[in-house]
Parts: structure tokens; sequence; C-alpha cells
């Protein structure tokens, strides 16, 4: 796939990586070893922000997201972090994600897309996003679910000061090339159970 592709073609091909890699993500629920990797990757997860977050970590705001159809779930990683953690509010159409404070035993609902969010709005700016995806590539970028939510977002962010986005995965969803536009916000990092890729 490349990126002369016409608007029509390249919107199919994302249409057909995301149908495929929808299939592929949904048969790795309830594999008898995902607990163990999901273990793992939290693991890895953390040993990077320890590692790429220097000076205190209970300084620095981390945005998970609850995991939903298949996705990677970071709470292992969410709970153990010393300090504030947010998750992602859909506000509108084309519009950039806000981010609330969430804590383990915080009340929580349902918001757009069926995604959970905190019952009370207490919003931050994070310093690191663990973002959800489809499909990802060496190069960084990523294919999410084509509301354009997380590139508006780490638009925004990159264009008002420093913040990292590490992309948060099964290995499964690994493939040799994203289609991308010129809107497409590439990732820092990507995080599986098995790999750190550093684009």
């Amino acid at each position: 796939m490349r990126e002369d592709l016409t608007e029509d073609s390249l919107a199919q091909a994302k249409a057909e990586m995301r149908r495929d890699l929808m299939r592929k993500r949904a048969a790795l629920v309830g594999l008898p070893d995902q607990g163990v990797m999901t273990q793992r990757a939290n693991d890895r997860l953390a040993a990077v922000i320890s590692q790429r977050c220097a000076g205190d970590p209970s300084q620095v705001v981390i945005s998970g997201y609850m995991a939903m159809r298949g996705e990677l779930d970071p709470r292992s990683f969410m709970s153990a972090h010393p300090g504030p953690v947010c998750v992602p509010v859909i506000k509108g159409k084309s519009q950039p994600l806000e981010f609330h404070r969430w804590t383990i035993d915080g009340e929580m609902v349902e918001g757009a897309f069926k995604a959970m969010i905190p019952a009370r709005a207490d919003p931050l700016v994070p310093n690191a996003l663990i973002v959800p995806l489809l499909a990802f590539d060496d190069r960084g970028y990523r294919l999410g679910y084509g509301g354009g939510f997380y590139d508006r977002t780490l638009q925004k962010l990159r264009a008002a000061g420093s913040v990292m986005a590490i992309g948060f995965a099964h290995d499964a969803q690994h493939v040799a090339h994203v289609p991308i536009d010129k809107t497409d916000q590439r990732l820092d990092l990507i995080v599986t159970p098995e790999l750190v890729i550093e684009p």
C-alpha cells in the first residue's frame, strides 16, 4: 500500500485492513495464554514509562483507556502507576479527546461508542498517552477505528508541548504497512507482550 493512493482507494484499503484486524484480534480473546501475555505487556509498559519519563513518576500524568472489543487491557499498569491517571472522553464528532481522571474504585458510566468513562468529570492533560489500535507498523503508524480522535488529539497536544504516544497492542496486530494520509499521527513507541518498537 502506498501513500499515493487516491482518497477513495486509501479509504477502501483502511476499511479492508480494519475488517481483517478486527477478526484477527477477536480470535485472540479467550486464548489460554492471554492473561499471561496481557500482564507481560503491562510489565513492559511500566518499564518503558519508567525509563522514558524522567524525574518523579508521581508527577507524570498517564492517559490509559478502558479496553473493549479485544483491545489489550492496560488497567494493570494504570492501577499501579503512582501518578495521576486519566482516560479519554469523546466530546463530539471531529473534536479532540478530553481526558478525565480515573481511579480504580471510581464510578464509571457508559460514554460515546459504549466506552466506559468516569462518572465525574475531572479533566487532566496527559504527559503520556497509552493508545489502543487495530494495527501498527514499524514506522510507528497505527490504524484506528476511523474517527480520527487520537490523530486530532495528538496534533493538538504536540502543538502545545511535549507528549509521548505509546501504542499498546497484541503482537498479532503488527502489519507490514499501515495505509496513511497526511492527518495520521505517528506513535513514539509501540509496546506489545513481546516487543518494544521505537520507530
